[in-house]
């Protein structure tokens, strides 16, 4: 929804993959943690959980996977500059759009917290 807020088109792509920001993973788990912590309270069982869980995926947004869009993004540009006759030069592109920073993923916390 927000490409098509803000690009003023509809990409089918962002619906399914992965990474931007927030990042559908992201919104899902802090989303249902605090429909638990709405329903249930924040005393429960389902609650810990979930903010458990919710932790475990911003963290890997926020280190492993931010990591690895920086290495596509290097490995990229190498490609580029790679002669037309190499092997390597004819492969599609690595999909960069995969973590997001420490300061994102707290702003994301805060917006659907």
């Amino acid at each position: 929804m927000t490409c098509r807020y803000k690009e003023k088109r509809w990409d089918s792509k962002r619906l399914l993959g992965s990474g931007g920001m927030p990042s559908s993973h992201s919104a899902t788990v802090v989303a249902l943690a605090v429909a638990i912590g709405f329903e249930e309270g924040t005393g429960g069982s389902s609650f810990a959980l979930a903010v458990i869980l919710a932790s475990i995926v911003m963290y890997d947004a926020s280190g492993i996977r931010l990591h690895a869009s920086r290495q596509a993004e290097l490995l990229n540009q190498i490609v580029c500059e790679l002669p037309p006759e190499h092997p390597v030069s004819n492969h599609r592109p690595l999909h960069e759009l995969l973590g997001h920073t420490p300061l994102q993923v707290c702003y994301k916390l805060i917006m659907y917290w």
